[in-house]
C-alpha cells in the first residue's frame, strides 16, 4: 500500500488473522530478546503510520486513538514535522547543548513562553522525556526553595525513574521492588468525582482533598515550611484519565502561596492542545510554577521540557544537565508541531472532543458497563464497572473491550484500574471519531452479555 493510501484511509482494514505470521515472527523474536518489563495491551507490530492511520507488518490498517500513548499529536508522520526532522538531519544532529550553544533551543523556547500557563518571564531546561521534566522539577523545587518535602498524589503517574517513580502512585507493579525510593514524598488523596463517597456533595468533595493537605497533613506529620513543591495531573493519565475539579486546583493555588510552596503542574500527557487548550491548567483558571512538558510537543521525537517562572530556575552550572536534551532533530519537530497545533490542531481537539463527549455522555445510562465518561477535548476515559450501584472496577472486562476493538481495527490502551482511554491525535475528523466510538460501543455491549 502508498503512504498516500494510508492517509486518505478513513478507517481499519484488517485482512488478517490477528497477529498474522509476520507479525508472529516479531513477537516470537521480542520474546527472547526484549525486556519483559514493557506492557503489550495486545500483539500489534507497527510498520508505518500515516495521519491517524497505523499499518501493521502484514498489511492491516488500524485507526489509532492511542496516539503513540497521547504522544503523535499532529498524526503519524505530519508532511510538516517530517520536513523538520528531514532538513535539520541534514545540517546537524548533534553537539550537546549543555556545553555548546543551539540558536534552536532559544527559538523553542521563546515559542513556548509566548504560550506558558503562567505570567513570564520564564526559563527552560531541556530533557529527552516525560520523567526526564519531572526529575528537573523535583531537583530544581528542592534547589531553589532549599526544602525537602514533596506533595503527590494518589493515582498519580510522573514517570518511572528513582526520583519520579515516587511521586508515581499508580500501580504497585510500578514501585515493587525498586524500595528504598526518594524519601521526603507524601502522597495524599486525589478528587476522583465519580468513586466519592455517596451521597457527598461534588464540590466539596474537591476543596476536602486538597485541604486535607493543611487540616491533617500540616497539622500532624508534615510541616509546612519543610514542603517545596505540589506536583499534579489536573488531568490524571495513566490514574484513569480523572480531571481534577476547577475548586480543587485553585485550592492548592492558595495552599502554596499561604505556605511558600511551589505548583507543579505535570503536563506531559495533558498538554500541548490536547483539551483544546495549550494547557489543561489553563480550563481552570490556575497558573502554576512549574509545568512538565513531553510527549504531543514533537509528535514523536524524544523531548521534554521543565517550564518555569524566570526566577526559580536559579541553579548554577553543573546543577543539572543532560548530553541529549535539547537535541536539534526534536527542537526542530517541536517547531514543525506547534505550526501545527496553533494553526489547526488544537481548535480541533476542542470541537471533535466536544463532539465526542455529546454522543459518549449517554453510555452511562445506555450501557450497564459503563459507570462514568469524563475528560476534556480528546482526553476522554471510559469507566468500566461490574456493578454500576458499586461503582466496582471491571478491569478484567476493560482489558477484553480494549483487545475486542484491537480485532476489529480500533486501537485504544486502558488507563487506571478499569478505564479506557481515548487519546487519538489531534487532527482526527469526525468521521473517523465515529467509527472509532462505534466500534467501542459494540464492544462495550457485547462485553456485557
Amino acid at each position: 500500500m502508498t503512504s498516500t493510501a494510508l492517509l486518505t484511509t478513513a478507517g481499519p482494514r484488517i485482512k488478517t488473522q490477528l497477529p498474522g505470521p509476520n507479525a508472529r515472527r516479531v513477537l516470537e523474536a521480542d520474546a527472547r530478546l526484549i525486556s519483559p518489563s514493557y506492557t503489550r495491551s495486545y500483539p500489534l507490530v507497527v510498520k508505518r503510520g500515516r495521519g491517524v492511520m497505523v499499518e501493521d507488518v502484514d498489511g492491516n490498517e488500524f485507526l489509532d486513538f492511542s496516539a503513540g500513548i497521547a504522544v503523535v499529536s499532529t498524526g503519524h508522520c505530519h508532511p510538516e514535522v517530517v520536513a523538520a526532522i528531514q532538513k535539520q538531519g541534514g545540517e546537524l544532529i548533534h553537539m550537546s547543548g549543555t556545553d555548546f550553544y543551539y540558536e534552536s533551543m532559544t527559538t523553542l523556547a521563546e515559542r513556548l513562553s509566548k504560550v506558558a500557563p503562567m505570567k513570564g518571564p520564564h526559563r527552560f531546561y531541556y530533557g529527552n522525556s516525560g520523567t526526564e521534566a519531572i526529575e528537573a522539577a523535583l531537583k530544581l523545587a528542592r534547589y531553589h526553595t532549599k526544602r525537602q518535602g514533596i506533595i503527590a498524589f494518589y493515582g498519580a503517574f510522573h514517570g518511572r525513574t528513582m526520583g519520579a517513580l515516587s511521586l508515581t502512585a499508580s500501580k504497585p507493579q510500578q514501585r515493587r521492588r525498586f524500595a528504598p525510593l526518594l524519601p521526603g514524598v507524601t502522597h495524599v488523596p486525589y478528587p476522583n468525582v465519580y468513586r466519592r463517597p455517596e451521597g457527598s456533595d461534588a464540590r466539596q468533595y474537591a476543596m476536602d482533598c486538597a485541604r486535607f493537605i493543611e487540616e491533617k497533613l500540616f497539622k500532624t506529620t508534615l510541616p509546612a515550611e519543610e514542603v517545596a513543591a505540589i506536583f499534579v495531573e489536573a488531568i490524571q493519565g495513566e490514574g484513569g484519565y480523572v480531571v481534577a475539579p476547577t475548586e480543587f486546583m485553585q485550592e492548592l493555588r492558595r495552599i502554596c502561596d499561604q505556605h511558600g510552596i511551589l505548583l507543579v503542574v505535570d503536563e506531559v500527557q495533558s498538554g500541548s492542545g490536547r483539551t483544546g487548550k495549550w494547557w489543561s491548567v489553563q480550563h481552570t483558571g490556575v497558573e502554576p510554577d512549574i509545568i512538565t512538558v513531553a510527549k504531543g510537543i514533537a509528535s514523536g521525537m524524544p523531548l521534554g521540557v521543565t517550564i518555569t517562572r524566570a526566577e526559580i530556575m536559579d541553579w548554577v552550572p553543573g546543577s543539572h544537565a543532560s548530553t541529549f536534551g535539547g537535541n536539534p532533530v526534536s527542537i526542530a519537530a517541536a517547531l514543525a508541531t506547534m505550526n501545527v497545533l496553533e494553526r489547526e490542531a488544537i481548535a480541533n481537539a476542542g470541537e471533535v472532543g466536544d463532539y465526542m463527549m455529546r454522543r459518549m455522555k449517554s453510555w452511562a445510562e445506555k450501557h450497564p458497563l459503563v459507570g462514568d465518561v469524563r475528560g476534556r477535548g480528546l482526553m476522554i476515559g471510559v469507566e468500566i464497572t461490574r456493578d454500576k450501584k458499586a461503582k466496582t472496577p471491571a478491569s478484567d472486562l476493560r482489558d477484553k473491550i480494549v483487545e475486542s476493538t484491537f480485532e476489529r481495527g480500533v486501537l485504544f490502551l486502558g488507563a487506571g484500574e478499569s478505564s479506557v482511554r481515548l487519546s487519538p491525535p489531534l487532527i482526527v475528523s469526525k468521521e473517523q471519531a465515529d467509527i472509532a466510538m462505534n466500534v467501542l460501543e459494540e464492544c462495550i455491549a457485547l462485553a456485557a452479555k
